[in-house]
């Protein structure tokens, strides 16, 4: 970098630069931004790229706006007394060394707990401690560092940002350029030269000069202006040494504009300014296409929006209905039961409230609330069933980013990525090696072709058509997928069920249906307070057999707990002034009798004594069988089940021969299980009901919960299944495998072309404007087979 550039933003610093550490500053600001950074040990920052700040403007006042409470409630994402959560836009984001910045705010001011940057949307998200940092506070530090956030309150309200058009600027200006170069190149197309000029075309040829200077002119900005990104990116890739696919179509560009410059200089030649505005004009072209293509595809992307969670509304009468989260308004009543997700901003009415945010801000402990106050979205009820009062309608793509949060992530790397990342590294090397071999071969032979033998390869084996057949094949089954009820989290996952090699599933709630149980009770008859505190404490319980047990009994008056607990694995249990209520398991109940090890039980027992259980008469769901039979032809299937034996024999009945079956697991007992498996190489689908299998669902390659109107959002699982899907669970299996051999033949596709191509540009034969034009249509022809071929597959499940 030239010595007298700004260290930290890179502008000149003209005649007086500020000076510190031997380093030359534009300006205060900059200045200041390198001693915060330097004296946070933060100077790391330069080392990823030079010069990647901004110059931070004058903030004097300009957030004061932001102490009002009423805006920043608007802006505010999560406000939960010392902790607040804010999402902004920052259009400076550039960069890793952006990202590594804005990710160690904390480093910066010791009350932000935690930032969260989203490159391709530019935006960082927040965790701070309100109770010692205001949010205009947070906005000025970022202002300081260089980092000054988008505000705008109408665009917080319509949840849109300003597009970015700078490509549109740029092809413009490109197209612009083309075709008064086109023009200007006229002469030289027709040969207008002085021995066969005559009467009016001598003007032309007298004023060549004039015109190659025009074309020069007009050249300049594609290369400065519209062409820059390509040499950005080439840059920060050998500078990162790595070869990304840009290196090539820079390496093009520059070559045509110095050899061209040289020709009108020395007289040589006309040279290829033609041919270096068509080719920049068409890459922008094909860039613009795949972007609206991209786009295109990408307004049903948001597939998650199909969530199968439902929630439990109270209506007016009292009653309790089943409603889709997204129906919910302002002003419903609504049940969150035990473990459930709170899906939109509220007011408690009535329980006792344990929330768990750690889904929304990573803190595990939970925070407790009484009647009257807020309760936000994204945290899960600890303590029994409560109810409250919708304050907005349901942010399903916040729901969406909690599935998606990174604070309970775990990396499951994408193998096909990786190769994909491979070939195009390789193909990069492969693709100068022959350009270069070619320029020496014609140098050698016909100096005349080299020039155009040398870009016309480095642009016609672009691997753009590569690096785009996984995107838009992934993407378009995600949301084929969508349509069909199977929702997943994102593009790997896809990749990741399509290695599986085992399946294991749950029973209760997984292979089993809740809506047609019935259950038959033994043992000594409850009484009125009894029932009434068993239906109650049920009440708050997610638990299939819970769930269908409350169901089954009689209405009885909803009244408020003292204690509530759910044991995972084990039972539930309630209070209500001096009346203690247990049902579960045998064990957790107290049952010293003897129990019948073949059946499905729930156990009762009112103030430590044993009462009696309810025997359930298990349904499984419609088609079972036949998932199975098909399932096991090509993997590795076994039931796990929490249960006991009593549906072993059942089971064997429905089941194909010598399918394993483990009872009496607990969640631990399933994740270890899992993990046993994977120490001998399987790649494992474990499919579960959500509740109890968390810790079996995230540790699998691919955890799928099956969802049946209830709402139990597991941000453990990988997919969500509508239960009414479960028949088709082997067709999605069956289209992730498809979709691969859809990259794997739009690889072969694009290579071929490729093949082609490079044998008419090494011969000669190919001039570098055709080659621009060509591959933008490579493109295009792969984006309309991974379409076409993806939708096919669509077509075939039921």
């Amino acid at each position: 970098m030239n010595s007298n550039n700004c260290f930290h933003c890179g502008d000149d610093c003209g005649n007086n630069p500020i000076a510190l550490d031997d380093k030359n500053f534009c300006c205060h600001g900059c200045k200041t931004v390198y001693e915060i950074l330097s004296g946070h040990d933060l100077d790391y920052y330069y080392d990823l790229q030079s010069a990647a700040g901004a110059s931070p403007k004058s903030i004097d006042g300009r957030y004061d706006f932001l102490d009002s409470t009423p805006i920043a409630e608007k802006l505010i994402e999560f406000n939960d007394g010392d902790l607040q959560i804010i999402n902004l836009y920052i259009p400076h984001i550039h960069c890793s060394s952006c990202i590594w910045v804005l990710e160690n705010l904390n480093k910066l001011n010791p009350y932000i707990k935690g930032a969260q940057v989203n490159f391709p949307k530019k935006t960082v998200r927040i965790t701070y401690s309100s109770s010692d940092i205001s949010l205009k506070e947070v906005v000025v530090l970022l202002a300081r560092i260089g980092y000054e956030p988008y505000i705008s309150l109408d665009d917080f309200d319509k949840k849109k940002k300003s597009a970015d058009r700078s490509l549109i600027y740029k092809l413009g200006v490109a197209g612009f350029a083309f075709g008064n170069v086109m023009f200007l190149s006229f002469p030289d197309y027709f040969d207008l030269s002085s021995s066969n000029a005559s009467g009016g075309e001598y003007w032309l040829n007298k004023y060549e000069p004039v015109f190659h200077w025009l074309i020069f002119l007009f050249s300049l900005p594609v290369l400065l202006y519209a062409g820059r990104d390509y040499f950005i990116s080439a840059y920060k890739g050998i500078r990162s040494k790595m070869l990304n696919i840009d290196v090539p179509i820079a390496l093009g560009i520059l070559v045509l504009f110095v050899r061209s410059t040289l020709d009108i200089v020395f007289d040589w030649g006309s040279g290829f300014f033609d041919s270096l505005t068509g080719l920049v004009f068409f890459l922008l072209l094909g860039k613009f296409f795949q972007q609206k293509t991209y786009s295109f595809l990408s307004f049903e992307r948001d597939y998650k929006s199909y969530f199968p969670i439902a929630i439990t509304r109270i209506t007016k009468g009292g009653k309790e209905e089943t409603a889709q989260v997204h129906d919910i308004e302002r002003g419903d009543r609504l049940l969150i039961r035990n473990e459930e997700l709170i899906p939109v901003d509220g007011i408690l009415i009535k329980g006792q409230a344990r929330i768990d945010y750690s889904f929304v801000t990573g803190e595990s402990e939970p925070v407790k609330k009484e009647s009257g106050e807020k309760v936000f979205a994204g945290g899960k009820q600890l303590q029994g069933a409560i109810e409250m009062e919708a304050l907005k309608s349901v942010s399903q793509s916040y729901l969406t980013q909690l599935w998606s949060n990174s604070v309970f992530q775990e990396d499951k790397a994408s193998k096909f990525q990786t190769l994909t990342d491979s070939i195009g590294r390789r193909f990069t090397i492969a693709v100068l090696s022959i350009a270069f071999l070619s320029a020496i071969f014609w140098l050698y032979f016909d100096p005349s072709k080299a020039l155009n033998v040398f870009t016309a390869v480095l642009i016609i084996a672009c691997p753009c058509a590569i690096a785009l057949s996984s995107p838009f094949t992934l993407g378009n089954m995600l949301r084929i997928f969508g349509r069909k009820k199977f929702y997943l989290k994102d593009t790997q996952t896809i990749e990741q069920l399509a290695q599986i090699d085992t399946a294991i599933f749950d029973k209760t709630g997984t292979i089993t249906t809740a809506k047609k149980s019935t259950a038959t009770y033994e043992g000594m008859p409850l009484t009125e307070a009894e029932a009434s505190l068993l239906k109650n404490t049920l009440r708050g319980s997610n638990h299939p057999l819970s769930r269908s047990l409350y169901n089954l009994l009689a209405e009885e008056n909803i009244v408020t707990l003292d204690e509530y607990e759910e044991h995972i694995g084990k039972g539930v249990e309630g209070s209500k002034d001096n009346e203690h209520i247990k049902a579960g398991s045998a064990d957790f109940v107290g049952n010293g009798q003897t129990t019948d090890a073949l059946t499905t039980a729930v156990h009762i027992s009112s103030n430590d004594t044993y009462k009696g259980k309810y025997i359930f008469h298990n349904e499984y769901r419609e088609g079972v069988s036949q998932v199975f039979e098909k399932m096991s032809k090509d993997f590795n299937v076994a039931v796990l089940s929490g249960d006991n034996e009593g549906e072993k024999q059942r089971l064997e009945k429905l089941l194909p021969k010598l399918t394993p079956l483990y009872f009496g697991q607990k969640p631990q007992d399933k994740l270890e299980f899992i993990k046993t498996l994977q120490e001998q190489g399987k790649k494992v689908l474990m499919v579960g009901d959500g509740l109890n299998d968390a810790g079996a669902l995230a540790q699998a390659e691919v955890g799928l919960a099956i969802s049946e109107n209830i709402n139990v959002f597991s941000p453990a699982s990988d997919g969500i299944m509508d239960a009414s899907k479960f028949k088709q669970l082997h067709q999605y299996i069956w289209a992730s495998k498809k979709a691969m051999k859809v990259i794997k033949m739009s690889f072969i596709l694009s290579l071929a072309y490729n093949l082609i191509g490079l044998y008419f540009a090494v011969t000669g034969q190919l001039e570098p404007v055709i080659a621009a034009i060509l591959m933008p249509l490579s493109s295009i022809s792969v984006v309309a087979f991974t379409t076409i071929a993806t939708n096919f597959i669509g077509r075939n499940i039921d």
